[in-house]
């Protein structure tokens, strides 16, 4: 039960960690806890499966260099693990006059933070994809797709090879700090270990409390509902195709993705979870919903996007409304176009004074760090972000 590192999470960020230590530390005792029986159950195993270039992130952020680091360590580790990606390239598209100058700052922004990007007519949007319309677009040629999972299961392989220790349907109850050690318990076991490490998702913010170290922050769950072409659509589009993003929100709006299976995802929108781990179509969880509620940041995050929250509220429960959004760039598909498709939830650390937070937290004792915050494109970056985390974690 005693080791030299403990990580808690086997998502992608807590898998890059495990695995890039142990990689380095090869005489070090390391292990791995999960709460669930599996890796990736959660925000790694329900997102859209997109190698991110890092197009929207401010110059000069932790999470426009991880996101550069990331994708380009990502397309390395497939490449050398045999695991299937594809660069597809992405197309943010423009149909009004408010997105076209979004899109002009969208694309000075895409220089300067490294990329290559092609700014497009309408002419050439139609010649590269006929089933798509907009006054103008940008092509961004590093974006593309993978499958996460298959990257977690990946890792969990190369950790356990060199010798990391995996426990699945581990629940942490407890963490406690002594001078010399860190404590983690899980019922009526405990482990101890010289550092520690919680990259937790959904759950972030509660194990930070086990240390007094929530400072002044709470995950709200965001829903991500998608539907899927239906499959005689499969080849629709040969680009991941995005709309113009509002500057102000963190999510990037109803987007077509082509999926590392062939298929077509339709979404996702962005509406409130009352269930933290809710993917099914009714979703409310007594203790993440109080959780929520008694938190003064969250009323302040909902008034401050109270019309946003409204409409994509709309769209949820209205199909028409949804289409509508895709209807803007690609204006032939229908309502029976979309077929069902399994949701996503994002874990948003909001403040306590409103502000979502839209770069990574991370929070150190002397003895553990807590990743509080990791927002899209966390699954891009793990690779860079699990080896900040190791440097951390042996500095």
């Amino acid at each position: 039960m005693n080791y030299d590192f403990i990580i808690i999470g086997a998502g992608i960020v807590g898998l890059s960690t495990a695995w890039q230590l142990q990689k380095s530390k090869e005489k070090a005792r390391i292990l791995l806890l999960e709460k669930e029986s599996s890796p990736a159950r959660h925000q790694t195993g329900h997102n859209s499966g997109v190698i991110h270039a890092g197009v929207y992130y401010e110059p000069g952020s932790l999470k426009a260099r991880f996101c550069r680091e990331g994708a380009s360590a990502t397309y390395v580790f497939c490449r050398d693990h045999g695991i299937t990606c594809r660069r597809t390239g992405k197309l943010i598209v423009a149909t009004s006059e408010v997105e076209s100058s979004r899109l002009q700052q969208l694309f000075q922004r895409c220089r300067e933070n490294g990329l290559e990007p092609e700014l497009l007519s309408s002419a050439r949007l139609r010649e590269l994809e006929p089933a798509i319309r907009g006054s103008a677009a940008i092509l961004v040629r590093e974006t593309g797709i993978v499958d996460y999972a298959a990257i977690c299961r990946e890792m969990l392989r190369q950790f356990s090879r060199r010798g990391g220790h995996y426990l699945p349907d581990t629940e942490v109850t407890g963490i406690t700090e002594h001078s010399d050690s860190i404590c983690v318990h899980s019922g009526a076991d405990s482990f101890s270990s010289r550092k520690l490490a919680v990259c937790a998702g959904l759950m972030a913010d509660r194990l930070a409390r086990m240390q007094n170290l929530d400072d002044g922050f709470r995950i709200v769950p965001y829903r991500g509902e998608y539907y899927r072409l239906r499959p005689e659509l499969d080849g629709l589009i040969r680009h991941l195709i995005y709309p113009v993003p509002d500057p102000a929100l963190p999510f990037l709006g109803v987007h077509l993705t082509l999926m590392h299976d062939g298929t077509v995802t339709v979404g996702p929108n962005a509406v409130q979870g009352w269930k933290r781990e809710g993917y099914g179509h009714l979703n409310f969880d007594l203790r993440d919903t109080l959780d929520m509620m008694t938190f003064p940041g969250f009323w302040k995050a909902t008034a401050r996007h109270l019309h946003h929250g409204l409409r994509e509220t709309r769209n949820s429960l209205w199909k028409k409304a949804y289409l509508a959004e895709v209807r803007k760039y690609c204006p032939q598909l229908a309502s029976a176009d979309l077929l069902p498709h399994p949701a996503g939830v994002r874990a948003q650390a909001v403040m306590r004074d409103g502000t979502m937070l839209h770069d990574f937290l991370i929070r150190q004792t002397a003895r553990s760090l807590h990743v509080c915050n990791a927002p899209s494109p966390a699954a891009t970056s793990a690779i860079p972000i699990g080896r900040h985390i190791c440097s951390l974690l042996t500095s």
